[in-house]
């Protein structure tokens, strides 16, 4: 008989929808995901039915007397292995044929938000995460359908990675933000940077609220919210410029603001 999934969280108050978000999370260590999974909005989006997430131990799925998960490179190096066996038995069990199964590595496609949208439409789809050097590559021949990256760095493993993509795939559900209008308004949701935020007191330190959000009018805030978002964007982030949806407004606002920052330069140097 098939090792028991170990854990799960999936309390299912009511549902949003017939098919909530499925999340099979294959691990060597699923404590790790406990604080995360039981918290904030993830846990909000478990309770109200939106999302169910599935821990698989890989260990549990091992043969051996030992539990035996990884072993030594064939030709030698350092670091250990993950062996094929448990991962593809883990696999083939917990999930369902047909269903995307995503593997943390920082050989894959950089996350990003157009990716989480996709995401976000599948009713089910499996994270593996990787550890120690990395798997076999067997693994990837059989099982993977898909490699994601969270960027161009090294973490010890893929756990981390797999919490990131949870988080946000699960904030774009239907009604799990409370506001359906909140995932639109985020960074990168538009392809610019968010403009600034502010909340009471009006004055902090000597620092203002910038009057326009005091006054009440919505069209004046808009666009005051537009040009600061667009603004930050090319201060910060300019490359998502390239790609981001542009009226003729906004590419009159991005000669507005490059005029004025070649005025405020000319003024200091003098």
């Amino acid at each position: 008989m098939a090792p028991s999934i170990i854990h799960a969280f999936a309390s299912r108050v009511g549902n949003l929808h017939n098919h909530p978000m499925h999340i099979d999370i294959l691990t060597l260590f699923p404590a790790m995901f406990t604080g995360p999974l039981t918290e904030s909005i993830l846990k909000r989006a478990q309770e109200m039915g939106a999302l169910s997430v599935e821990l698989i131990d890989i260990r549990a799925f091992a043969t051996d007397k030992h539990r035996m998960a990884d072993d030594l490179p064939y030709g030698g190096g350092g670091g250990m292995v993950m062996k094929p066996e448990p991962v593809v038995a883990a696999v083939e069990t917990a999930v369902p044929p047909g269903a995307p199964v995503v593997l943390m590595s920082p050989q894959g496609e950089v996350f990003t938000q157009a990716i989480a949208q996709q995401m976000a439409h599948l009713e089910r789809f499996a994270l593996l995460c990787g550890h120690y050097e990395g798997l076999d590559e067997r693994i990837r021949e059989l099982v993977v359908t898909r490699e994601i990256s969270i960027g161009d760095y090294v973490l010890t493993g893929g756990e981390v990675a797999a919490m990131v993509i949870v988080d946000a795939v699960t904030r774009l559900l239907p009604g799990v933000l409370g506001d359906p209008d909140a995932p639109a308004k985020d960074s990168h949701a538009s392809g610019l940077l968010e403009h600034p935020h502010y909340t009471r007191p009006p004055t902090f330190r000597g620092a203002d609220v910038p009057p326009v959000l005091l006054s009440g009018h919505k069209a004046q805030i808009d666009a005051w919210r537009r040009r600061e978002s667009l603004r930050r964007t090319w201060q910060r982030r300019p490359d998502l410029l390239v790609s981001a949806d542009l009226s003729e407004a906004d590419r009159g606002l991005l000669v507005e603001l490059a005029e004025e920052t070649i005025a405020q330069r000319r003024a200091s140097s003098t």
